[in-house]
């Protein structure tokens, strides 16, 4: 049986936003082919994106509450342990990020290393190139390492302006994700 997704409703500005899932049993929420005990388990990933998605639609300050309908009521109680599991994930989730965006900012700082380092050979080697203006083939080849050099800056240039926010920006939601509430409601009781 498929899990069934109810839209959160809309609240005013500083009132918590509520994800809201309805699953048939405790199972759904979690990774099935994962051993490991609920505490430790790796959401579903249905259910991981369905919740990431609708926290990154929320304005980034508005808090947010996570609501667990249950169809089936669980053998024992395992309230606490889903509020500790979904919360465990999403930090986890959040140490991940901080981490490939650490990567991404060293790889962006080896990236401009050898950009800068390739620019100035390519400039060097077109300033020498001057001395020969008469040539058609040296002005080519003048602009054409310009050119060359700038393109190697693009990949520092694309890291530092633009591909560090929506890393970033994820981190954030799985932070918040990782400190929501989150209620377990059975069926039949509201």
């Amino acid at each position: 049986m498929p899990i069934r997704w109810f839209k959160p409703g809309v609240k005013d500005h500083g009132h918590p936003r509520y994800i809201s899932l309805k699953l048939r049993d405790l199972g759904q929420l979690f990774n099935s082919m994962d051993p490991s005990p609920f505490i430790e388990r790796d959401l579903d990933d249905h259910a991981e994106e369905f919740i990431v998605g609708w926290a990154q639609e929320f304005p980034a300050e508005a808090p947010v509450r996570l609501r667990v309908y249950l169809e089936q009521t669980p053998a024992e109680d395992l309230m606490e342990t889903v509020k500790t599991a979904v919360h465990n994930h999403f930090l986890h989730r959040a140490k991940i990020a901080q981490l490939e965006f650490k990567r991404l900012l060293e790889r962006g700082r080896q990236s401009l290393l050898i950009g800068l380092i390739f620019l100035s050979v390519c400039l060097a080697i077109s300033k020498s190139l001057a001395g020969h203006q008469a040539h058609t083939w040296a002005a080519v080849l003048r602009e054409s390492l310009t050119i060359a050099g700038w393109v190697a800056m693009w990949r520092p240039m694309q890291i530092y302006l633009y591909d560090w926010w929506p890393l970033r920006r994820l981190g954030r939601v799985y932070e918040k994700l990782g400190r929501m509430p989150v209620e377990v409601i059975l069926k039949g009781k509201s």
